[in-house]
This record gives C-alpha cells, sequence and structure tokens, in this order.
C-alpha cells in the first residue's frame, strides 16, 4: 500500500493543495498551502502536478513510517529532515525506502514546512479540493497519531520527473528501515486514533470534533474567529507561538519581513495619520496569529469613520482593523467576508512570506513602488 503512517503527527500537520478558488461567492474560503509556492516547489521536485495536494507543518514536522518505497521532498521553512535517523538534504528530492521512518524536525527559521510525495497525497477531495480549512472544516482533520495518509500512483515512475536535484541516495548498506529511531519527534498533538487515517476523516460533515468557527453563521468578525477556531485545528494560536520560541533570529530583533500593500477598499475609514502609521511603524507578530489570520501587536490605528461597518468580501492578504486598532492580515483560511474596516491588502506575491513569519517577527508595511498611495 502506497501509503505513510502517522508516527508523531507535530503541533499542526494538515493536508494542503491551491485550496478552493472561486466559491467565495457561496461562503466557501479558498484555504489551501498558507506558503503556496513553497508547496508548488516540492512538488516539481518529485515530478508531481504542482496542484497536487501535500502536508504543511507548522513549526514543528512529523515522523511518518513509509508503508512502500516513496520519492518525497521537503521545502518551505528550513528544518532538518531524517530518513531512518540519517540526514538527508532539505529541498531535494529524497527517496525513502519501505519500512523506514521519515522524520521532519523543528524549522530552524521561519513557520511552515512543506512535504510532497511522488504521486500525491490522496485523501479524497472535498469541493474539489483536498486541503484542511481550519476555520471552516471543510477537508480532512489535522493529522493524530496513527493515521494513515494514502499516497497516488505517481504520474512517472522514473526518477528524471523530478526537477532539480537528482533524489539523494538512502538505500545504501548503512540506512536500513530497522537503523534505529529517527531524531526525537515533537509531542503527539492528539489521541491515537485506531483504525482511523486520514482518509476516513475527510468528511468533515461527519467530524463531530470540528463544530467549531466554521459552523458558526457569523463569521465575518475575524477578530474573535481567530480566537474562536478549534485550537487542534488552527494551529493553538498561543501555543505556537511557544513552540517557536527562542527560535528565530527575527523574534529577537532580527531584520523584519517587509510586506509591500494596496490601498484597501476603507482607507477613508481611517485617519491620514493612521495611514502613515501603518506605513511608517513596526509591528510584530503576535503570538495568537493562525492560519486564519497574522494578528500584529503595535501602534493602534485610530478610525475617522466610527459607524459600523455591514460586513463585506474580504480577500487573501487584507489588512483588517479590529476595533482595538491593531491589524491583522489575512491568511489562507480567512472568513469569505469581514465586518471591519480594511485599511490596506498585501500585495500578492508578499503573502506567502506573511505566512513564513514567527511569532515575534518585526512586520513592516510598503506603500513604495505600489500604485494608488497619495
Amino acid at each position: 500500500m502506497r501509503a505513510f503512517t502517522v508516527l508523531k503527527p507535530g503541533l499542526l500537520t494538515t493536508v494542503q493543495d491551491r485550496g478552493r478558488p472561486g466559491l467565495a461567492y457561496l461562503g466557501v474560503p479558498r484555504s489551501g498551502a498558507a506558503d503556496l509556492p513553497a508547496l508548488e516547489l516540492a512538488n516539481r521536485l518529485v515530478g508531481n502536478d504542482p496542484a497536487a495536494a501535500g502536508l504543511e507543518f507548522t513549526v514543528t514536522g512529523a515522523v511518518l513510517r513509509a508503508e512502500e518505497s516513496l520519492l518525497v521532498a521537503v521545502t518551505g521553512a528550513p528544518a532538518p529532515v531524517r530518513v531512518a535517523g540519517v540526514e538527508v538534504p532539505h529541498g531535494a528530492a529524497v527517496r525513502v525506502p519501505a519500512g523506514a521512518e521519515f522524520a521532519v524536525g523543528t524549522a530552524r527559521t521561519g513557520l511552515r514546512s512543506y512535504l510532497a510525495v511522488a504521486g500525491g497525497v490522496a485523501v479524497p477531495p472535498v469541493l474539489g479540493s483536498r486541503a484542511t480549512d481550519t476555520l471552516s472544516g471543510l477537508g480532512p482533520a489535522p493529522l493524530r497519531k496513527g493515521d494513515t495518509i494514502p499516497i497516488g500512483t505517481p504520474a512517472r515512475t522514473d526518477l528524471g520527473a523530478a526537477t532539480g536535484p537528482a533524489p539523494a541516495d538512502v538505500t545504501r548498506t548503512d540506512v536500513t528501515p530497522d537503523a534505529g529511531p529517527a531524531e526525537a519527534g515533537p509531542a503527539d498533538a492528539g489521541p491515537a486514533v485506531p483504525g482511523g487515517g486520514v482518509a476516513g476523516r475527510a468528511d468533515a460533515g461527519r467530524d463531530t470534533d470540528r463544530a467549531d468557527a466554521g459552523r458558526d453563521t457569523d463569521r465575518a468578525d475575524a477578530d474573535r474567529d481567530t480566537d474562536r477556531a478549534d485550537p487542534h485545528r488552527a494551529g493553538a494560536g498561543r501555543d505556537m507561538g511557544r513552540a517557536g520560541a527562542g527560535r528565530d533570529d527575527a523574534e529577537s530583533g532580527g531584520a523584519a519581513v517587509v510586506l509591500r500593500v494596496h490601498p484597501g477598499p476603507r482607507v477613508d475609514w481611517f485617519t491620514p495619520a493612521a495611514v502613515r502609521t501603518l506605513l511608517s511603524a513596526e509591528y510584530r507578530v503576535s503570538p495568537t496569529s493562525n492560519r486564519v489570520g497574522m494578528r500584529l501587536t503595535g501602534p493602534a490605528l485610530a478610525r475617522a469613520v466610527a459607524t459600523e461597518l455591514p460586513s463585506e468580501g474580504v480577500v487573501l492578504g487584507a489588512v483588517q482593523v479590529p476595533a482595538g486598532g491593531e491589524p491583522l492580515v489575512f491568511l489562507a483560511d480567512h472568513p469569505t467576508t469581514g465586518g471591519y474596516p480594511v485599511i490596506a491588502v498585501v500585495d500578492p506575491a508578499d503573502v506567502p512570506r506573511a505566512a513564513q513569519a514567527r511569532p515575534g517577527t518585526p512586520v513592516r508595511f510598503e506603500s513604495e513602488g505600489v500604485p494608488g498611495w497619495t
């Protein structure tokens, strides 16, 4: 059977692909990989269609066992990668022998790493995508110990199908499935699910564990949504911050993540001073951030219009300003509507950078070279 068995699931490991674009008018979020270019690169390395589903790790990776020989690649946030206890390259195609343990460790920098497997993760699609949406509950639940992850049949079986470095040789005599345990993995994120498996939990409508924010009829208020999303599904906001503490240079005052922004549809709801503050101040990523949005701490942005805003559509990268005045940036699992004004929108090319910013990372917004600002 072409599959991985989950031995240690990590803090938050989800199935992701390009998500569910084009369904926002039905209230269905796009979701998908938070750092989509990283997942697409991993897919290319193993010869997959870039749209194939893979795994997204948050801060800590996972320990998996290959039930058959599998070709894999890990990209995104740099992290140690081991096959049967032997370190192998990050960002390259690697062959995992049948029965071997495959371990992705804690990210050295950044927040999210990605695993692609030749043939793709083959959980049943929901509304045209295999992606886990932590807000709505669509797609498979985050991985748990004992899950079985089905893998599809590769479109090509020759190793040359992978673009980039040749697959690393991890089948030499000093690397065998019983060569010892892989790197000590992260703590289990949930109880064992005997006989369960990702494939068996793919229908969100039948998963009673996920009666969370996605089934709340008012998902417009992202300030509340990022708090009430189920901790197991949404990345355990504050837990994510604790898991990553002290492991990223940016957290101790390193270089800021600079995000180019376009004027938002409600920029006129803010004072000129607030707009200047947004484009000049330094913010920091809050540990309550998750896949729904990157919360920021820093100077509050004063509104010029104090009336209530009827809920309206929001997009990926929207910089929304809740009642407290501190902005948040919507990420992959953002709601389709929001009830707070959007002062700016992060350029789509910079959204993956926001998705890789750990708690404590400095963030600045930049308008230079972006049309529309006066």
